[in-house]
């Protein structure tokens, strides 16, 4: 028998106490009748004695406490399911919002999901293609992997989180098997048109669940929006054997809903006025991704985050790394230069990259080559740095391959466009060709049979 209270006593912003509960729980969804019909709901924030805060999920304005009851449903909230989400467009309430039907539940599952029991985990260990070189040749994701993309302001990593959805994929027998869902949380209503749109436009939408969170909606929304995203996930990967990629943008817009909830609570403060338990929230979010044993289908995240201030030590990027595995960062300096998508592959890494490639996942000679290319690359900026200030006089014979080396690796490796789709075989045969450009002698982190197998034929090829 649900319950209704006529005891709210006070309504502040977001937040409304309702006195003299009972048997209220925290998560708890609330619906609020008021004496007009209206019915605007909520979630039990914190219970104390006999007393619960409720959190408004829409705007408290016009709310006549007098006059309206408080009904608490005895669940949290939940999401319906099916596979008719595939091609389907959500608010960040789990409402479609593209004109379509309904969905017709398999089942309803909660938002806030379990954790996963680390001893029940399974290795990531197999390879993703999200086709774009400077990803998949250096810094690999891995199926089941946690890796964020730290992007700053003005940089396109919207146009990049658009690439990896319409590109990413599986190889070899699951690739039928795979399915993207994608959270925006807090953009605007052009970077919404634009994701909806695009892949529409590349057909990526058959494959895609999409969950759109405005920046004028409000914050409780924005915070429950990666929970929608990831309860799908954990669905479409667990109940139906497929492997889930989700990429989620923007965690800054996330972690700003936090404070701005907490600062409505009046609760104290942490590092730059974000709440203390911002690494307790971000990990229960980044943790729901890996492998389960015994279960075929796996979910791989990528969260985008906006550095304030270009700050990596800013308190979202600096727990965000301490959680994940690994951080592909995005370039202002090679941005302007007009070399997209922009990312900076020498501070960039992924630390199960080395569990996902080699023979039978990607190519034998796929490690070798992706340590040659690192050290040439950072020996070919600092020959270039020398350049800047002594003058290319300065510079030995070796070291003006370097530098040319460096500068071809980031005109044809890195910068390939938002619409260019490479293959991992196509990638690492254009990092031989590159290496083409290196005497053979230098190559000294690559396996003789290897360059005896790749490097001529580059050289033929180029």
């Amino acid at each position: 028998m649900l319950k209704e209270y006529t005891t709210i006593r006070e309504v502040v912003g977001p937040l409304m106490l309702v006195d003299e509960v009972s048997g209220v729980k925290y998560n708890e969804l609330v619906e609020i009748y008021q004496h007009n019909g209206e019915i605007r709901r909520g979630k039990v924030l914190e219970v104390s004695g006999n007393k619960a805060l409720v959190q408004l999920f829409e705007n408290s304005q016009g709310l006549k406490i007098s006059t309206s009851k408080a009904r608490f449903l005895g669940k949290s909230l939940e999401l319906a399911v099916s596979m008719e989400m595939l091609g389907r467009v959500f608010d960040g309430m789990g409402k479609p919002i593209d004109g379509g039907a309904a969905i017709i539940p398999e089942m309803r599952m909660d938002i806030n999901g379990q954790p996963i029991n680390p001893t029940s985990r399974n290795y990531p260990d197999e390879f993703i293609q999200t086709g774009i070189s400077a990803i998949d040749g250096l810094n690999t994701l891995v199926r089941g992997q946690k890796l964020p993309v730290f992007s700053a302001s003005g940089l396109p990593h919207a146009n990049l989180a658009a690439q990896i959805a319409r590109q990413a994929k599986v190889l070899g027998n699951d690739s039928g098997k795979f399915a993207v869902v994608f959270a925006a949380v807090g953009i605007t209503f052009e970077e919404a048109d634009y994701f909806v749109s695009d892949f529409k436009r590349t057909g990526a939408i058959d494959r895609t669940v999409l969950f759109m969170n405005l920046a004028n909606d409000p914050a409780i929304e924005r915070i429950a929006t990666p929970r929608m995203a990831l309860t799908a996930a954990e669905y479409l990967a667990y109940e139906k054997d497929m492997h889930v990629l989700v990429i989620i943008t923007d965690i800054t817009n996330y972690a700003e809903a936090l404070r701005e909830v907490s600062a409505a609570r009046k609760e104290v403060p942490g590092r730059r006025g974000y709440p203390g338990y911002l690494y307790t929230d971000l990990a229960s979010m980044y943790e729901r991704a890996g492998r389960i044993k015994g279960k075929k289908g796996s979910i791989t995240q990528i969260p985008i985050l906006t550095m304030p201030e270009d700050d990596k030590t800013h308190p979202i990027p600096d727990l965000t790394g301490y959680i994940t595995e690994g951080q592909i960062i995005l370039s202002r300096s090679l941005y302007k230069r007009g070399l997209l998508p922009p990312v900076d592959v020498l501070p960039s890494l992924s630390r199960l990259k080395d569990k996902g490639i080699g023979k039978g996942k990607t190519r034998e000679d796929h490690a070798d080559t992706m340590n040659q290319l690192f050290a040439a690359y950072a020996r070919g900026k600092e020959s270039k740095e020398l350049a800047a200030i002594l003058g290319e006089a300065a510079l030995t014979e070796i070291d003006k391959f370097y530098a040319k080396f460096s500068e071809e690796f980031e005109n044809k490796y890195i910068s390939q466009g938002f619409d260019t789709n490479r293959s991992i075989d196509e990638t690492l045969d254009l990092g031989w060709r590159l290496l083409t450009i290196l005497p053979r002698s230098e190559l000294k982190r690559i396996k003789d049979v290897f360059i005896d197998k790749y490097y001529d034929k580059a050289k033929a090829t180029k």
